[in-house]
């Protein structure tokens, strides 16, 4: 299989399964602003994360924030967190087939430099194809102007891909990309 049909291929997989969790996360009614697929820098299958300002008003209440100290408060330290958020890993049996696909793939750690990065590569870019593909389908605009809204793939630990990705997905001048890049940019 050629490289873009192959990248192709894995994104539509994805972006079916992403459609489907973010489509049954959307239902709650909450205004969102940020909504990522992420993987881990050894290429695992994704999973989605996401938050609305509703969810971080409740969780930053709920762990207590009363730090005081400008920059510092619980909402500030998780408002750009996938792993903190009550949404992260939602709906992640719809991302089995997913997994599945994944999991015939070349395994990167076992290959050698050129063809780990290859790999990588090809993972990555399918996951942005698919986030892409759900962003074209109006998906991300269903609780919130998409303006409002980070659509974004990251790789963590945080990685300066994120980044570039972020504004290939994103316009660089909306208001929640001003403020992502100013507060969580890598």
């Amino acid at each position: 299989m050629k490289p873009m049909q192959e990248i192709e291929t894995l994104a539509i997989e994805i972006a079916d399964a992403a459609r489907t969790s973010f489509r049954a996360l959307f239902e709650n009614g909450e205004s969102y602003y940020y909504c990522t697929l992420y993987t881990t820098g050894e290429g695992h299958a994704p999973s989605i994360s996401a938050w609305s300002w509703e969810a971080l008003e409740t969780e930053s209440a709920s762990q207590g924030d009363e730090s005081g100290t400008p920059g510092s408060t619980i909402a500030e330290l998780i408002k750009w967190s996938y792993a903190d958020s009550p949404y992260c890993c939602f709906g992640d049996e719809n991302f089995d087939h997913v997994k599945q696909r994944f999991i015939e793939r070349p395994f990167i750690a076992d290959l050698e430099n050129d063809e780990r990065n290859r790999e990588f590569d090809v993972r990555l870019k399918a996951m942005e194809l698919a986030m892409k593909m759900l962003d074209d389908e109006g998906v991300f605009a269903l609780n919130q102007p998409r303006e409002s809204v980070c659509v974004l793939v990251e790789v963590m630990p945080p990685d300066e891909i994120n980044t570039e990705i972020a504004l290939r997905l994103n316009r660089a001048e909306s208001p929640a990309m001003q403020v992502w890049l100013a507060e969580a940019a890598e």
